[in-house]
């Protein structure tokens, strides 16, 4: 039995708690929070998330309860550290975890600076522990369709395609556009897509990009990825509009030699294949809900953890290099230059 110890009892805290009850092998042991103390009686009434069940009154019979992390590093019952605090809080508590022998899974973004990035993926191999980051993207039907595609080469050799992630302005976050806070656009919204294409593509060698700025910090912006291999285009499209009728929208067209694959949540396209015989295809998934892809994320951190090695799509290494490439799109997106990774 894998136990976890989940560190911040907010949305995504909840989220993941709720993920855990699904799995078999897997026992929330622990839980950590040091400003909402009410939430370790269980009163999770007050927490609320943008999709998904909202909080209510929680059982946690047989968890053990801190308000303390050093509390929680001592639990010699506690085998993983799930962090789901705030991103500026990330690379600390991860450190500390790792440096105590614990393995640990941390929400995205793996930090909002990259050398913390760094110093997390170096402090885990340090440790000897393993260091996932959870970017659940392809954990959703959507992204893992055209990433078994990629990996099984179902369709032949991908060619590349472009991802769009967009949202109306955040108005109701004051620190939003802050790299202090939520990091704006790019670490908060775009880090997911940047995130996928490095899981598909590799890590680029440069970036060229565009953008709409708010002081420093990019607002809206068009993103290059370059490769050595010039048959593959790989572009991004991501940030917020001022239009509040917008609600959030996610879309790719992906290209492969024998098909292209396209979807847009926006315009309610699901996932649609054209293949290179004319035909059409609409490939069906398994019900689910919003708590289903991180359920299949955590499952496969927990086979990871018990295994001892290394996930191919939650590594921290690969969470290190999305928030690379976030860093010198936002330094494209300043200069208007071409930016060598």
């Amino acid at each position: 039995m894998l136990k976890v110890g989940i560190v911040g009892v907010g949305f995504m805290g909840m989220i993941h708690y709720l993920a855990y009850q699904r799995i078999e092998g897997v026992k929330v042991v622990a839980l950590c929070e040091s400003f909402f103390k009410e939430r370790l009686t269980g009163d999770w009434t007050k927490i609320k998330g943008n999709f998904g069940p909202q909080g209510e009154m929680m059982d946690l019979t047989g968890v053990a309860t801190y308000d303390n992390f050093d509390d929680l590093l001592k639990d010699e019952n506690v085998d993983v550290v799930d962090i789901c605090l705030p991103p500026a809080a990330h690379a600390a508590h991860t450190i500390k975890a790792l440096q105590a022998g614990k393995n640990v899974f941390c929400e995205k973004p793996i930090s909002l600076k990259a050398d913390e990035g760094v110093a997390m993926v170096e402090a885990a191999e340090k440790s000897g522990k393993l260091l996932m980051i959870g970017h659940v993207l392809p954990f959703f039907d959507a992204f893992n369709y055209i990433y078994q595609a990629k990996i099984t080469n179902k369709f032949g050799k991908c060619l590349g395609g472009n991802f769009t992630r967009v949202i109306s302005d955040p108005t109701w976050l004051k620190n939003f556009y802050s790299m202090n806070g939520s990091g704006g656009p790019m670490l908060d919204l775009h880090v997911h897509d940047a995130h996928f294409i490095r899981t598909m593509f590799g890590m680029p060698k440069a970036v060229q990009s565009v953008a709409r700025l708010r002081g420093d910090v990019p607002e809206y912006f068009n993103t290059q990825f370059i490769y050595d291999d010039p048959s593959l285009v790989v572009t991004a499209t991501s940030g917020c509009i001022m239009q509040q009728a917008r609600p959030f929208t996610f879309s790719y067209e992906v290209h492969f030699e024998k098909a292209t694959v396209f979807t847009d949540c926006f315009n309610q396209v699901p996932v649609t294949v054209l293949l290179e015989d004319g035909t059409i295809e609409k490939p069906e998934f398994p019900a689910g809900d919003d708590i289903t892809p991180f359920v299949n994320e955590l499952t496969e951190a927990r086979n990871c953890f018990v295994a001892g090695k290394p996930s191919s799509m939650l590594d921290g290494s690969l969470a290190r290099d999305a928030l690379t490439l976030c860093h010198k799109e936002i330094e494209a997106c300043n200069t208007r230059q071409r930016v060598e990774i």
